[in-house]
């Protein structure tokens, strides 16, 4: 299907599975195409050309995502204690916590089966360091710093061992993942896809700050289902070391978000807290397409 097909009508309405692959194979080629460098400016003027195309698609898959929280996020208070307190409640009441999919991962799910989740959340994974630093420009100097220290710990604190990415990297190898866009669902190149695109956007930017506020808030406890998993099924401490890590510091990464992003962010602009608020539901909507497929692929 040629990609202009998509534009006149909702990107996602009436879209089947193989459609959906298309458009957000098309948005991953976006994203590569804007963070890897390259000394390659030949071809400047066509590939602004494809890069507009590709945004406009971006833009409509993102306010459809909009849409489809926006009354949800108008809801959310607009002081800074009361709106934190609703923030955090998004642990119990948010799209896609407490799915049965990690309970089983941990305790039923067998090595292939394993596998194949551990390949699909990698290949959804769309650099949180990376996010974050997309994120922090031009905020306010509190909100900077605390991102600035959650950059710090992902970038191992300067080491490279102690770096969150090739952490990850590490469990694929070890585990001979193999990642490609082709055999990604749909509904995972698309959870990366809007990371990716509420980072490189400023008008986007708090709702950034809210997905990435959220994930922090509600990994904890889909990493220790994970490593639990993995380590029943006899996966190396050393290999799991990235959920293991996740399982704990990320609990100290939420508290220090609310507290110094999120409060003074909203106590700044009260309509800033609504825009955060459809940034973490969005997050949390994408997770949960991605849990009931997953679902649908495992637990049949």
């Amino acid at each position: 299907m040629p990609l202009d097909a998509f534009l006149p009508e909702p990107i996602q309405k009436g879209l089947d599975s193989s459609n959906a692959h298309q458009l957000h194979s098309r948005l991953c080629d976006l994203n590569r195409a804007r963070t890897r460098p390259t000394t390659d400016a030949s071809r400047w003027e066509s590939a602004l050309d494809e890069e507009l195309r590709l945004r406009r698609i971006e833009h409509r898959y993102v306010e459809e995502m909009r849409e489809v929280v926006r009354a949800r996020a108008e809801c959310a208070p607009t002081t800074p204690d009361a709106f934190v307190a609703w923030f955090e409640d998004l642990k119990k009441t948010g799209p896609g916590q407490a799915d049965p999919l990690f309970p089983w991962l941990e305790h039923s799910a067998s090595f292939d089966q394993l596998r194949w989740f551990l390949t699909q959340e990698m290949a959804g994974e769309a650099g949180f360091e990376d996010l974050v630093a997309w994120t922090q420009v031009k905020l306010p100097a509190q909100a900077k710093l605390e991102l600035a220290r959650n950059y710090w710990d992902e970038m191992g604190q300067g080491t490279l061992g102690g770096m969150h990415g090739p952490m990850l990297e590490q469990l694929g190898h070890a585990l001979d993942l193999t990642v490609t866009v082709e055999g990604t669902v749909w509904e995972s190149l698309a959870l990366g896809n809007l990371m990716s695109a509420l980072g490189a956007n400023r008008h986007y930017t708090y709702q950034s700050v809210g997905a990435l506020g959220v994930i922090e808030l509600t990994a904890p406890g889909r990493a220790v289902c994970v490593n639990a998993g993995m380590k029943r099924l006899g996966v190396a401490g050393s290999a799991r070391r990235y959920y293991a890590l996740h399982a704990t510091l990320d609990i100290k990464h939420s508290a220090a978000w609310n507290r110094e992003v999120l409060r003074p962010l909203v106590d700044s602009d009260p309509r800033i807290a609504t825009a955060i608020a459809e940034g973490a539901l969005m997050r949390l909507l994408a997770g949960e397409r991605c849990f009931v497929r997953y679902r649908q692929q495992l637990m049949p």
